[in-house]
C-alpha cells in the first residue's frame, strides 16, 4: 500500500532538511550559516478509516482534509 490518499490521490512530496550553525543576527551574532542539506519528504496526514462506497463498507486512507471537508462517508 502506498502512503496517498485514496480520494484526492495527494502523496508524499520531496524537500529539502536544512541545518544550520551560529546564532541568528536579531540575537546578537553574526548570522546563521548552513552546514548541510539532505533530501526528506513531507508526507500528507493519512488516516485509516472504514468508509461507505457504493453501499458496502470498506477500509481507506483518506487525509485528513478530505474527512474535514467532508469528501468521505464515514460508516457506522
Amino acid at each position: 500500500m502506498s502512503r496517498r490518499c485514496e480520494i484526492c490521490g495527494k502523496g508524499g512530496v520531496r524537500g529539502n532538511r536544512i541545518h544550520r550553525r551560529g546564532q541568528a543576527k536579531k540575537k546578537g551574532g553574526i548570522g546563521q550559516h548552513v552546514t548541510a542539506i539532505t533530501p526528506r519528504v513531507f508526507t500528507p496526514n493519512l488516516q485509516v478509516m472504514r468508509a461507505n462506497v457504493n453501499g458496502a463498507t470498506r477500509r481507506k486512507k483518506v487525509c485528513t482534509q478530505c474527512l474535514r471537508s467532508g469528501r468521505v462517508l464515514k460508516a457506522a
